[in-house]
């Protein structure tokens, strides 16, 4: 949705590396918005963004009056059910059906062999595989691990509302997840534990107001354990697509963040 930041430059960089042509699309879209979200003042700087986007080797960038995409009669939502019910599909109705929307016209539009989607918005990822999969979309839908300020802070548009201060305040949420993954790492697997252990992070911040944590497996729902038998353990125990994810409001802004549980079995990590 623009504002680039270095995040989007690394996705621009991945896709410049494997494919021959990158066309970048910009489009604050107005569909994934709620009626009391930013959608107003929601940061843009396209000036900023083409400068980032030639830097980091753009042959295209599509930019879209939201009249384009939305003419006069259109009445058409793209529904995924399932991955896009819990977590921030329960916070944010009708969120992720304006997501599902807008990418299936931006792929039918460029028909691209591959997109690249940043893991930071884990669940999104989630929904516009199930989307492609589900609907027979020629692409290839790929993950690039979440790019992080120095601080830890997951690199996201919505930064730009915090001040230093308020941004090394919003480091709590990584702290958070990581203390999930230290008690899965001890050895922890009823999924209860593992969230109150980053829970107790984030109550020792009074200005974190959590809007959910959960330990959440590839169908993300959360499992009462992460192990229920022997038999299952390989199956489930190790699955990488296991993360813990956050949301929560910080100074106004809300802020969403995710790891895999296990750091030994996650594809790619996390930048």
């Amino acid at each position: 949705m623009g504002y680039l930041h270095e995040g989007h430059a690394t996705l621009i960089r991945q896709a410049r590396r494997a494919c021959d042509v990158v066309v970048l699309s910009i489009f604050v879209n107005p569909l994934q918005f709620g009626p009391k979200e930013d959608l107003a003042k929601y940061p843009r700087d396209l000036e900023r963004d083409l400068h980032v986007a030639a830097e980091a080797g753009v042959d295209a960038v599509f930019y879209p009056e939201v009249g384009t995409m939305y003419p006069p009669g259109f009445d058409t939502r793209v529904v995924v059910s399932g991955v896009s019910e819990p977590l921030d599909g329960a916070s944010r109705p009708g969120h992720f059906v304006g997501v599902a929307t807008v990418v299936l016209k931006l792929l039918n539009l460029v028909r691209p062999d591959r997109v690249f989607l940043g893991e930071k918005d884990w669940q999104q990822l989630a929904v516009l595989r199930r989307m492609v999969t589900d609907l027979n979309v020629p692409v290839e839908v790929v993950g690039v691990p979440t790019v992080r300020e120095p601080s830890g802070l997951a690199m996201s548009s919505r930064n730009s509302y915090l001040s230093a201060p308020q941004k090394q305040r919003a480091v709590v949420l990584v702290q958070a997840l990581r203390a999930v993954q230290a008690a899965y790492a001890g050895g922890e697997r009823r999924t209860s534990a593992l969230r109150q252990a980053g829970l107790d992070v984030l109550a020792h911040e009074p200005d974190a107001e959590v809007e959910y944590l959960d330990v959440v497996g590839g169908d993300l729902r959360a499992p009462d354990s992460l192990v229920r038998d022997t038999a299952e353990r390989n199956r489930v125990d190790n699955d990488p697509m296991t993360r813990v994810l956050v949301a929560a409001r910080m100074y106004g802004v809300r802020l969403i963040d995710n790891l895999p549980l296990d750091v030994g079995t996650a594809p790619g990590g996390d930048a």
